[in-house]
Parts: structure tokens; sequence; C-alpha cells
């Protein structure tokens, strides 16, 4: 598995980091965001044993449960931003945009 970032991303995480420091992102799991990339100040979520590291996407972590990670192991995700609001406990939907992911099978 890998994950990467469209330009559009990469600004707003640049964005994000400036006025918040470091970050970090988790793909949530189906509770209160449903499916969607996290973007936290780092150290706003404790990382545990059942999160895995997947990659790092413009200088930020990228996590996932374990149990997430062991079904999209098989996937390339791809981190996106779209206008409109969010979840509401990832930074970004304080700028009207939200992440998104997309995926596809690992060549």
């Amino acid at each position: 598995m890998s994950v990467s970032a469209t330009d559009a991303a990469v600004g707003v995480i640049k964005r994000l980091r400036e006025k918040h420091g470091p970050l970090l992102f988790h793909q949530s799991g189906g509770c209160c965001d449903g499916s969607a990339p996290i973007c936290l100040e780092e150290g706003d979520l404790l990382i545990g044993d059942g999160d895995v590291l997947v990659g790092t996407v413009s200088q930020t972590p990228f996590y996932m449960s374990r149990e997430q990670f062991e079904y999209w192991k098989a996937f390339d995700i791809l981190l996106d931003v779209k206008e409109g609001r969010g979840g509401m406990f990832s930074l970004e939907s304080a700028i009207g945009v939200r992440f998104v992911t997309t995926s596809s099978l690992k060549k």
C-alpha cells in the first residue's frame, strides 16, 4: 500500500501546517465522520498498537486502524481535497474544504 496526494491536497496541508503546526491524518473507520480521512494537530489523537502508519503525505503521517489496513493493503490511496464542509473534527472543515481518498489496486 502507498499513499500519495494531489497538488490541491498538498496546498491545503501546507496551509493547515502553517496555522496549526505538525499534523497527522487518520483514515476513519466509519465512526462520526464516515470513512473520511481526518486531519488533526499532531498529539490530538492517541496513536496506539491498533493503528498502522500507512505512509507520509507532504511530511504528514497517514494512519489507519489495523482492521482497515488489512482490507486496504491491496490498494494505493490518493488523498485529494474537495469544496464543501467535511467532518466536524477535521481541521480543513474550517476553511470550507474536505479531504477525500480514492483508491486503486496496487500495480
